[in-house]
């Protein structure tokens, strides 16, 4: 009996393996859920990848972070942060400044306007994925993020690039 997945992507043929079809479902997922949070976020007009930066630098608190720093704790890879980070200073959402320590660092912190937006978005984003999520329960929630962090695991610790 073919997968759900197998019919969302209209494919006729089985998938290979199941290892396979395990790993496109995730995939798929991950599309699924970054297209909601996208079309969440318009409202306040906001990219997922400016949100994410947004929270980094609210917990960074008045210490800020540096480019590098950020891009290590995006939830997804930005190959340009740069202009990310240009586009919300624009916007007053963010400060960056060189670091009277070491000139050649530049430190990024969140501005009084964003920190209000992004206080503003907490409570509908929680309400919006504790009624997407909830419906789960608590033993199946922390089953699947069990599950998804040694998915991560077995991709992170291979450095293997080409199967033979």
């Amino acid at each position: 009996m073919p997968g759900r997945l197998q019919a969302e992507i209209h494919q006729t043929r089985p998938f290979a393996a199941i290892e396979e079809e395990a790993l496109l479902n995730i995939v798929r997922t991950a599309e699924v859920v970054q297209r909601m949070m996208a079309d969440f976020l318009k409202d306040f007009d906001l990219s997922p990848a400016q949100y994410n930066v947004l929270r980094i630098l609210r917990g960074a608190g008045t210490t800020g972070a540096t480019c590098s720093q950020i891009g290590e704790r995006l939830l997804t890879h930005d190959p340009d942060i740069t202009r990310l980070l240009d586009r919300m200073e624009g916007r007053g959402l963010i400060a960056r400044e060189r670091s009277s320590t070491d000139r050649r660092a530049i430190i990024t912190r969140i501005t009084g306007d964003g920190l209000t937006l992004t206080d503003r978005i907490d409570a509908p984003i929680r309400t919006l994925t504790q009624s997407k999520m909830g419906k789960f329960g608590r033993g199946a929630l922390t089953e699947l993020i069990s599950g998804l962090e040694r998915i991560r695991e077995a991709f992170e610790s291979t450095n293997e690039r080409k199967i033979k």
